[in-house]
């Protein structure tokens, strides 16, 4: 009997931890990149990175940081001349793939 007892328990608590450990495998997918969105945003940095230094306008003492979430590009940085800021932001929105531009780009401060 007491057997019994112990394995209809136990049967009982694999099945609670197998239903709570499928639970824990779902992620927030509002927050959380699965490996291709993440290796895509990777490619899509790299192209605009690309995009920016290719343009004769941009110069080449731009400091300019690109990063990617979800094909959202946030340049961050600086340039020499305002209108290098909207030269960087039409690069980026150029490039395939790139949902939209936060640009976030400063004309860098005389000292």
């Amino acid at each position: 009997m007491r057997i019994r007892i112990s394995r209809t328990l136990g049967a009982a608590m694999a099945a609670v931890a197998l239903g709570l450990s499928a639970c824990a495998t779902q992620t927030d997918t509002t927050t959380h990149r699965g490996a291709g969105e993440f290796t895509e945003d990777g490619v899509l940095t790299a192209k605009v990175k690309t995009a920016i230094a290719s343009d004769a306008g941009l110069g080449t003492a731009v400091e300019i940081n690109v990063q990617t979430y979800r094909g959202v590009v946030q340049l961050s940085g600086f340039v020499d001349k305002a209108d290098q800021i909207e030269r960087a932001a039409s690069a980026a929105r150029s490039v395939k793939g790139v949902r939209s531009v936060e640009n976030n780009i400063r004309v860098k401060p005389r000292s």
